[in-house]
């Protein structure tokens, strides 16, 4: 079931989101060479408790996962893209972090990832990354009412297909709102004008992730941490978006200076 948000709520999501946005924006910062997981992990867990936000992640038990999670932020280093685990890893020159960080505030949740390059930038990874924040940026401006949810599936594939990506579709964007994860599925891979009508009210994570070579992914024996099937580097972009009677707002978005 989907459940349309009126403004007030949208704004209520919105005030979640400009928290998300902030500690992703700070944890970028923070990470540098030298610099453990370990340590951003502590940083978010602060934030949090300074909020009076709930952790999405902690708890977190769905049918993929090996137990619940019981981190506050995915840390996905290189190879891995979704759900990596903050463990005892010190960052390298290099080395590409995908952070991917979800809360409630009074009710309402927001959800955003990004991928940032540590010390020195090899061009291949910088395009990667691009593509995949090309991709979100074609993505949210499908989501209009009227339009269909392969609209939004189209576009970001198109991207990727232009920078010469595969595309995996097992894991992609969905709905949330009151929870983390609600109805409806967004494929990063579809066929524009088929699939659902978009409406106004509907609140959705948007959120291409590409590997270089592969569309096939593994799972790390903890269960959680998802890997390119060989070992390509990859990225992850989100936002958490509205869709409004004016077209997409994106609830998640960070200042410029922040960006």
């Amino acid at each position: 079931m989907i459940e349309l948000k009126s403004p007030a709520e949208i704004e209520r999501m919105h005030t979640t989101g400009q928290f998300v946005a902030q500690v992703l924006s700070e944890v970028g910062e923070l990470a540098d060479v030298g610099v453990n997981l370990l340590d951003l992990e502590h940083h978010v867990r602060g934030r949090i408790r300074e909020r009076g936000a709930q952790s999405c992640y902690w708890d977190y038990a769905p049918s993929f996962g090996k137990g619940p999670f019981r981190n506050v932020i995915c840390l996905s280093v290189n190879d891995a893209v979704l759900h990596g685990l903050p463990h005892d890893y010190v960052l390298r020159d290099g080395d590409m972090l995908s952070m991917d960080f979800a809360v409630e505030i009074d009710g309402w949740v927001a959800d955003s990832a990004r991928t940032v390059i540590v010390g020195t930038p090899a061009d291949e990874d910088l395009r990667l990354l691009r593509a995949t924040e090309e991709a979100l940026t074609a993505g949210i401006g499908a989501a209009r009412p009227g339009s269909r949810m392969g609209d939004i599936s189209a576009a970001i594939e198109a991207v990727a297909t232009g920078h010469g990506y595969p595309i995996n579709t097992e894991f992609g964007g969905h709905g949330l709102g009151r929870t983390m994860h609600e109805d409806p599925h967004v494929s990063n891979k579809g066929r524009a004008g088929r699939g659902l009508p978009l409406r106004a009210g509907m609140t959705l994570a948007l959120e291409p992730w590409f590997a270089r070579t592969t569309d096939r992914i593994v799972f790390d024996p903890d269960g959680w941490t998802i890997r390119s099937a060989d070992g390509s580097r990859t990225a992850h972009s989100e936002h958490t978006i509205a869709i409004t009677e004016d077209g997409p707002l994106v609830l998640t978005q960070r200042p410029p200076h922040q960006a």
